[in-house]
C-alpha cells in the first residue's frame, strides 16, 4: 500500500504564490463564463488544484498565466456541459458582476460593457476578457485556448464590432 505523502514546502510556496497572483484575473474570466460568483469560485478553486495536480507536467512552454487561463477556461467549458448547469438561473444583474480590472470612466458605462461582453457567444467572449481584462498577448490567448493566433486576431475583430453594434443600438434606445 502506497503512502500519502504532503506537499513540500516548495509545492506550497508556488501554490500559494499562483493563487495570490492569478486569483482575482481568473475569478472575472470564470465569472464572465459561467455568469454565477459561487459557480466561478468553485471553477478558480478547481483550477488551482488541477494545477496543482498536474505541476509537474507543466513544460513552461508557456507562462504560468495562460497554463492557469487554459485550465479555468477548460473547467468553465467542462461546468456548463454537466446537466446540472443547464437547469440554474443564470440571468445577470449589474449588481452580479465582479470588479473589472479595466474601468471605462463612468462606472455605468463599466456595466453596460461588461453585460453586452457577458451576453457575446464564447469565442468572443474568451478573446475580448483575455486580451482587454487579463492583458494577454495574442499569442498567449492563442496557446490559452489553443487556436491559431489568426483565429484570436479574427475572433477580437468579430467581438469588437459585435460589441459595437450592440452598444450603438443600446444608445440609440435612447440612452
Amino acid at each position: 500500500m502506497e503512502t500519502v505523502k504532503g506537499p513540500d514546502s516548495s509545492q506550497e510556496k508556488w501554490l500559494i504564490q499562483i493563487i495570490d497572483q492569478y486569483q482575482a484575473s481568473l475569478l472575472q474570466i470564470c465569472f464572465m463564463y459561467l455568469h454565477d460568483r459561487t459557480m466561478a469560485e468553485d471553477a478558480v478553486q478547481e483550477t488551482f488544484l488541477k494545477a496543482y495536480k498536474s505541476m509537474a507536467a507543466f513544460r513552461g512552454e508557456c507562462s504560468e498565466k495562460t497554463w492557469l487561463t487554459r485550465i479555468a477556461i477548460n473547467t468553465c467549458r467542462d461546468m456548463k456541459r454537466s446537466a446540472w448547469f443547464r437547469h440554474i438561473d443564470r440571468r445577470l444583474t449589474p449588481d452580479d458582476l465582479p470588479p473589472l480590472s479595466v474601468q471605462p470612466a463612468d462606472h455605468s458605462d463599466a456595466q453596460e460593457l461588461a453585460l453586452a461582453i457577458v451576453k457575446l457567444p464564447a469565442k468572443y467572449k474568451e478573446v475580448i476578457l483575455l486580451y482587454y481584462y487579463q492583458d494577454m498577448t495574442m499569442r498567449e490567448i492563442a496557446q490559452a485556448l489553443g487556436i491559431a493566433v489568426s483565429s484570436v486576431y479574427g475572433r477580437l475583430k468579430q467581438a469588437c464590432e459585435k460589441l459595437r453594434k450592440v452598444l450603438e443600438k443600446e444608445d440609440g434606445d435612447g440612452r
